[in-house]
C-alpha cells in the first residue's frame, strides 16, 4: 500500500504536469512546421495519434538547406496518456472530495473526458465521402485520404471479380500473389503523389510500353504530398506494376489516380489466357449493407447573385436488410444520422450535377459535448461561489 502512494504521489507532482504541457506545447509547434512538408491527416497520424515520432531538424530550417538527423519525441497519444494518468493520480492523493470543490471536480472530470473522446476518435473514428450523380444509386463510400489498386475480372458481362491491392502493399513494391489472379504483379515503382509528363521531359523517369502511357507517350515524375496549405490541392498517386505469368513478363503498365477522376477515361485492360482484367487506380471504397439514391441535387443562390444561399440533397435510403425505403432531405446543418454514421452535406459536383455527401463514423461524437457540458458548469459553479464570497465580504457587518 505505501508503494502505491509513493508510486500515485510522483505521478500527481505538479511539476510533472507542467513538463507534460511543456513537451505537448512543443509538439504541436513542430508539428504545425510539418505539414509545410506533408498533408494535415499525415501530420496528424504521425505526430498527434502516435506513441513516439521522429521530429527531422530540418522542419524549422529553411527548405533549400539540407540537413540531416532528427530526434525521438513521445507522440501525441502517449503525452495524452501521461497527461490523464497525471491527473487521475492527483484526484487519488491530493484533491479531497467536497462540496466546495464540485466545480473543480467537474472541470478536471470534463478534461479526463475530452482525453478518452480524442482517443476514441482516433482510434475508431472513419471519414469518407460518398459521390454521387441525380439518378445514381451508390452503396460505397470513398476514403479519399487512401488509395487501392483495383484489378477486376470483367470477363462475364453480368458480375465482375475484384482483387483489391491496399496502399501500403503498393509502397512495400514487392511481388503481389492472389490465387484469383493468373498472375503475379510485380510493383515497380509507386508515387504517393504524381504528375504526368511527356517522356521527353522526364528522361530518366520510369517506362511504360502498355496501356495509356504509350497511347500518348506519358510518365509519371514524383511530388511532394500535398500539405493542405498554401497552393496545394490533392494527391494524385500512381504506380508502375508489371504482371507476370508463368514466369513471363505481360508488359509494364502506368496506372494514375488521375484516369478515376477523369470524365470518359481510357480503359487499361490486358488479357489473360482466357480473360480480360482492367487495372484501376482509385479512392479505398467502403461498402455498405444500404444504399443510397439521389433524387435531386439543390444549389440554392441569393436572388441576383452567384452567393450560395444553400446546399441540398434529396435521396432515397434503401436498407433491404432493416426494411428502410424511405425520402430524407439533407442539407446544410442538417445532417442524416443512420446507422451509427452521419451524413453531412459537404459539396457538390461540377455542373450541379450530382452531390458529395461526407459520411463520418465516429463512436466517441458524444463524448466532447458531455465534456464540454460539465466543464461549462464546473466553471459556473467555480467561479459562482468565488464571487458569492467575494459579495459575502462587501456586505456591510
Amino acid at each position: 500500500m505505501e508503494s502505491l502512494r509513493r508510486f500515485l504521489t510522483v505521478w500527481a507532482s505538479p511539476r510533472l504536469t507542467v513538463w507534460l504541457l511543456g513537451l505537448l506545447m512543443f509538439l504541436i509547434f513542430a508539428g504545425t512546421w510539418a505539414q509545410i512538408d506533408m498533408g494535415i491527416w499525415s501530420t496528424l497520424r504521425l505526430y498527434f495519434r502516435s506513441l513516439f515520432v521522429w521530429i527531422p531538424f530540418q522542419i524549422f530550417l529553411p527548405r533549400t538547406w539540407d540537413v540531416p538527423g532528427a530526434i525521438p519525441y513521445p507522440g501525441g497519444f502517449l503525452l495524452g496518456l501521461l497527461l490523464f494518468l497525471n491527473l487521475v493520480a492527483a484526484h487519488a492523493t491530493r484533491f479531497k472530495f467536497t462540496k466546495k470543490r464540485a466545480g473543480i471536480l467537474l472541470i478536471h472530470f470534463s478534461l479526463m473526458l475530452l482525453f478518452i473522446g480524442e482517443f476514441v476518435t482516433g482510434m475508431f473514428a472513419e471519414e469518407a465521402n460518398m459521390s454521387i450523380d441525380e439518378g445514381q444509386t451508390v452503396s460505397y463510400a470513398e476514403d479519399v485520404r487512401t488509395v487501392e489498386l483495383a484489378i477486376i475480372d470483367v470477363t462475364d458481362p453480368d458480375s465482375d471479380q475484384v482483387v483489391i491491392i491496399p496502399e501500403r502493399a503498393l509502397a512495400r513494391r514487392r511481388a503481389i500473389e492472389d490465387p484469383l489472379l493468373p498472375f503475379d504483379l510485380r510493383v515497380d515503382h509507386y508515387y504517393p503523389n504524381s504528375q504526368l509528363v511527356n517522356v521527353s521531359e522526364a528522361p530518366d523517369g520510369p517506362r511504360a510500353d502498355r496501356g495509356m502511357a504509350t497511347s500518348f507517350g506519358l510518365t509519371a515524375v514524383p511530388r511532394p504530398v500535398a500539405s493542405g496549405v498554401g497552393n496545394s490541392t490533392i494527391d494524385l498517386p500512381v504506380a508502375f506494376v508489371t504482371p507476370v505469368a508463368d514466369g513471363q513478363e505481360l508488359g509494364t503498365w502506368m496506372v494514375p489516380l488521375y484516369l478515376s477522376l477523369i470524365d470518359s477515361p481510357e480503359v487499361q485492360s490486358l488479357e489473360v489466357g482466357n480473360r480480360r482484367y482492367e487495372m484501376w487506380m482509385r479512392y479505398k471504397r467502403i461498402y455498405k449493407p444500404y444504399q443510397i439514391h439521389l433524387i435531386d441535387f439543390a444549389h440554392d443562390r441569393y436572388m441576383g447573385t452567384d452567393t450560395p444561399k444553400n446546399y441540398s440533397s434529396r435521396i432515397q435510403l434503401i436498407d433491404p436488410e432493416r426494411g428502410e425505403d424511405r425520402e430524407v432531405l439533407i442539407y446544410m446543418n442538417n445532417p442524416l444520422r443512420y446507422r451509427g454514421e452521419t451524413f453531412y452535406q459537404a459539396s457538390f459536383k461540377k455542373g450541379d450535377m450530382g452531390t458529395v455527401l461526407q459520411v463520418v463514423r465516429n463512436p466517441g461524437w458524444l463524448v466532447p459535448y458531455i465534456a464540454c457540458t460539465l466543464g461549462a458548469i464546473g466553471l459556473c459553479i467555480q467561479f459562482g461561489a468565488s464571487l458569492s464570497r467575494f459579495l459575502g465580504k462587501r456586505r456591510p457587518s
